[in-house]
């Protein structure tokens, strides 16, 4: 027979189904925090009433383990991590279907995995089929994907000997399968297996499966969530069932913020949606589910059924268990997605990813060299916006842990903040770092926010470093002549004197971050403060920056964002906390002050020093050849051919003009000369919070080569012919 028979199905009274899943604050290999955290969601599940608990994907380990994942060590303690469930004395999986995401070897290989524990029993281990292995994901380099999906591909998983002890279990079964209960059937699609072209929620579906769980580790992306919910809506509607979402949620110890959202789906509708962002290290939701509802809408779809027909079963493991409530439940209405505007995003994930990096860190602050300036305002914003979220989590009481972490980060066991600058003054630390070519308007602007923020601000001059370094290679010089900012734009001279004031704010920033803790509690050991770099993506591609200057910090929760977004966030800030000097630095011209406002003889300089100016292209353009270089996967001659049509006479330069083919060759020709030459800066690029595909992260996300042959002589030519070419048929019009 096509389909495999199992125990007799005994009916109940009632078809409603209580299910659970949740956003859950994992730490990559904190086993004994992770068992907590699992352990209080199973807990909030139970007492709910609900029958079937999904978590995120890896939650025992923690996702981002990486290269841990190959240590035999990491899942041995995943599985000390499941007995400590399984023992527990409160029996957390007796009468429910608990679903874990873990690490499990089988035969000497490693996968991802599903385990299914159900009254102190292992019942399936669904391993991962589909494995991500792009972008931040490298899952391929850790584990191996199960690649049998037929009648015969359920095997025997040998246990390890503590699991034996406390399932009383030798083997479990191990493959892609379906948990049947008496009355109603569960099965799993992990993480990248629902974003696949051929995913297997389409077969579970036709093989009658009622719920289809997704444990995820989803991280943050800028207007990325609607395409998360369009597939999970559509993986439950085309052919019905209940569809289970569960993610990760904060900062796990890597550059990604998990962003929660655990959801579920009923027949193409959502009926439960978590917060995207969240202070609670555990978040529940729940739905009441009718499976006659699901039934219903696949036998009154004709098309269903002769698909289903056709369909190889999928095995089933067999439980003893009702899925069903005993008692009726009040059903889960429908609801509709909530998603927050892009400016929220920028003011909810920066500053949470900074919380959870600072309290686990067991630092207790932030130092940031605070310069007036758009990027490093933003970054000082994150952070007074990260203590109002502490504070009105503290009045609201509704996250206990977070008073606790506050207290245990000031190292005040009875402190209660009065106000979110109350707080920001104990843990963040600001310094204007000036000079000569310093403005009044910089050093007023860096004040302003401060106060606004409540950050503990001072400002210094830095001159005498630079001149002392100055004097220090004079020492070898025989001529005597001094090198001069009043040389020429772009020699050696003004680059060199123009660099040393950036990588002298860097060695200062670390010196203070050491040294004001000291000064503040005049003990001879005290915790560092954590440097924050503030450079942003469109700036890091651009290579516009100083290799080892205060873009060198220990984290940067700015570096994946671009500066038109910064720009529309600082706004945002004015909008929605008051904060007036937000504003004041948008309306500012974005510029270094690296160079003399005078000449040498003190006369104002007609033209300042600008970013813009400095790069030969505007933040508009960067935004867009960022996108076209990430996202199209554009080299020289792919990219001039499109922005010929986007930025030509059927379309418009971001800037409201239009451009000539040979202006357009000479914008891209630019461009990829200027990211060529500064790509090796890339391979000291602060850890920053990934935001944007278009990062030019070296270290883990955009792999590429950092010494290129900068003529790109072979695409240029060819670029060239294309415009002779434009520019011939223009001419014969």
């Amino acid at each position: 027979n096509k389909r495999s028979k199992g125990p007799e199905m005994v009916e109940t009274n009632c078809n409603t189904v209580k299910v659970a899943t949740c956003n859950i604050n994992q730490w990559a290999m904190d086993f004994g925090g992770n068992l907590r955290r699992i352990c209080e969601s199973i807990r909030l599940a139970k007492a709910a009433g609900a029958r079937y608990r999904l978590g995120p994907e890896l939650e025992t380990t923690g996702y981002s383990c990486e290269d841990h994942f190959l240590e035999h060590d990491t899942t041995a303690h995943s599985w000390e991590v499941i007995c400590e469930i399984l023992r527990d004395p409160e029996r957390l999986t007796d009468d429910m279907l608990v679903d874990i995401g873990a690490p499990v070897i089988h035969k000497g290989v490693r996968y991802n995995c599903r385990v299914f524990l159900l009254n102190g029993k292992i019942v399936l281990i669904r391993p991962k089929m589909a494995l991500a292995n792009d972008g931040n994901y490298r899952e391929t380099r850790f584990f191996i994907a199960w690649t049998r999906q037929g009648s015969d591909n359920l095997e025997s998983c040998m246990l390890p000997m503590n699991v034996r002890h406390a399932t009383g279990q030798d083997t479990a079964p191990i493959g892609f399968a379906i948990v049947q209960a008496r009355d109603g059937s569960v099965a799993s699609e992990l993480c990248e297996e629902l974003w696949a072209p051929n995913s297997p929620h389409i077969l579970l579906a036709l093989d009658g499966v009622d719920i289809i769980s997704n444990g995820s580790g989803s991280h943050h992306q800028l207007r990325k969530l609607d395409k998360r919910v369009d597939l999970i809506l559509s993986a439950s509607s085309k052919a019905g069932g209940i569809y289970m979402y569960a993610n990760h949620q904060g900062c796990d110890g890597n550059r990604l913020y998990f962003d929660g959202c655990a959801m579920i789906a009923l027949n193409g509708q959502l009926v439960a949606q978590a917060s995207q962002f969240s202070l609670s290290d555990v978040e529940m939701v729940y739905a009441n589910v009718d499976l006659e509802d699901i039934r219903n809408m696949r036998g009154g779809v004709p098309s269903y059924g002769v698909s289903a027909d056709s369909t190889p079963a999928v095995p089933r493991v067999y439980v003893d268990f009702n899925l069903c409530s005993s008692q009726r439940l009040a059903l889960s209405m429908p609801i509709k997605p909530f998603y927050h505007d892009p400016m929220q995003e920028l003011a909810l994930g920066p500053p949470l990813w900074l919380w959870d990096y600072l309290r686990r860190s067991g630092l207790k602050g932030f130092f940031l060299p605070l310069s007036g300036g758009a990027d490093s305002g933003a970054t000082a914003t994150m952070v007074g916006l990260m203590c109002v979220y502490l504070v009105d989590a503290i009045n609201s009481t509704a996250c206990p842990q977070v008073l606790a972490d506050v207290r245990k980060t000031v190292n005040d066991p009875a402190y209660i903040p009065t106000s979110s600058q109350d707080l920001c003054g104990k843990l963040l630390f600001t310094c204007y770092m000036g000079t000569v070519n310093s403005s009044a308007e910089t050093k007023d602007r860096a004040a302003k926010l401060a106060a606004e923020v409540g950050a503990s601000h001072c400002a210094v001059t830095i001159d005498g470093i630079t001149a002392s370094l100055v004097d220090t290679f004079m020492q070898q010089k025989q001529d005597g002549v001094r090198p001069s900012l009043h040389a020429k734009k772009n020699s050696s001279e003004d680059l060199a004197l123009q660099n040393i004031q950036a990588r002298s704010r860097m060695c200062l920033s670390y010196l203070m971050a050491q040294l004001m803790p000291w000064q503040r509690s005049n003990k001879p050991w005290n915790p560092n403060l954590l440097v924050l770099g503030s450079a942003n993506v469109d700036e890091a591609l651009r290579g516009y920056y100083t290799k080892y200057d205060c873009s060198a910090a220990d984290i940067n929760p700015i570096g994946g964002i671009s500066k038109m977004d910064l720009k529309g966030f600082l706004r945002w800030a004015t909008e929605q906390q008051g904060w007036e000097a937000c504003r004041d630095i948008v309306e500012a011209t974005p510029t270094a002050e690296l160079r003399p406002m005078t000449d040498e003889d003190g006369k104002p300089l007609e033209v300042q020093q600008t970013d813009e100016a400095d790069m030969g292209m505007t933040y508009e353009e960067l935004s867009v050849f960022g996108a076209m270089r990430s996202y199209q996967r554009c080299g020289p001659v792919s990219m001039f051919h499109k922005l010929v049509q986007q930025w030509g006479p059927v379309g418009k330069h971001p800037n409201g003009y239009e451009c000539t083919p040979a202006e357009v060759a000479k914008k891209v020709k630019h461009f990829f000369r200027m990211y060529a030459i500064n790509r090796h800066k890339m391979t000291t690029l602060t850890p920053s919070y990934h935001a944007e595909n278009y990062s030019p992260d070296d270290n883990r996300f955009d792999l590429r080569q950092f010494l290129y042959p900068a003529g790109w002589e072979w695409q240029y030519n060819r670029i060239d012919e294309l415009v002779a070419k434009m520019e011939g048929l223009t001419s014969n019009l």
